[in-house]
């Protein structure tokens, strides 16, 4: 999922969610529905249905439940990529499985939120997801890199320390300046870091960047 959008603080998050258990949906449609920094733009508990919608409506965040019934949130990510959906995608699930989840990773979801945690924490990261950032449990992410390492091809770029000091903060999610910040460097150097690291690696935007480094690089920013 392509995205470098970040939302200005001063607007509204627009929102849809797609979730197929009715009651849990409904629910989150209240509690969101009661902050003034987010806008429902729609929600639905049918992909078919939602996929359209998507396309037109085009939120800001999309909140996607794994387990859609008839189909799964990884088919709904790859039709939404297919498409050019410029959204940021948080997933609210109660668990799906490890070779789903690194694909989901892959293709650009944002976040992956477990439904037992707190509501204010949801929010929380709905407004994190928003401004850009990839919010992905590092532990949790180690584990699906390590089950997944027989799939990974030996890396054909080598980093600078510098390199891999800003992979990590990359895939911590952190925006450019708070990596300044960690580093004591400029923006406009994070910046040219960021470039070097695309020519590198072959990408073009952050996001690719982002999944180039879980697939084949994982091992050097140990």
């Amino acid at each position: 999922m392509e995205s470098e959008k970040e939302i200005k603080p001063s607007s509204r998050i627009r929102l849809y969610v797609l979730d197929d258990h009715a009651l849990f949906r409904d629910g989150l449609l209240s509690l969101l529905s009661t902050s003034p920094e987010f806008e429902l733009v729609g929600a639905s508990g049918d992909a078919a249905e939602a996929l359209p919608c998507l396309l037109q409506l085009q939120p800001d965040v999309l909140i996607l439940d794994y387990d859609l019934g008839q189909t799964t949130a990884v088919h709904v990510v790859d039709s939404l990529a297919a498409a050019g959906f410029r959204g940021r995608i948080l997933l609210v699930t109660a668990g799906l499985p490890d070779r789903d989840a690194l694909s989901l990773i892959r293709n650009g979801v944002s976040g992956i939120f477990h439904k037992l945690h707190a509501s204010m924490d949801l929010q929380r990261c709905i407004r994190e997801v928003a401004q850009g950032k990839t919010l992905i449990d590092q532990e949790y992410l180690r584990g699906l890199i390590a089950s997944a390492t027989s799939d990974i091809e030996q890396p054909t770029a080598r980093f600078t320390e510098r390199d891999r000091e800003i992979l990590r903060f990359l895939l911590e999610g952190l925006a450019n300046k708070e990596v300044a910040a960690q580093l004591r460097i400029s923006e406009s150097a994070v910046k040219s870091s960021i470039q070097s690291l695309f020519a590198k690696t072959g990408v073009r935007t952050r996001s690719q960047l982002v999944r180039i480094a879980l697939e084949k690089y994982f091992n050097q920013l140990q």
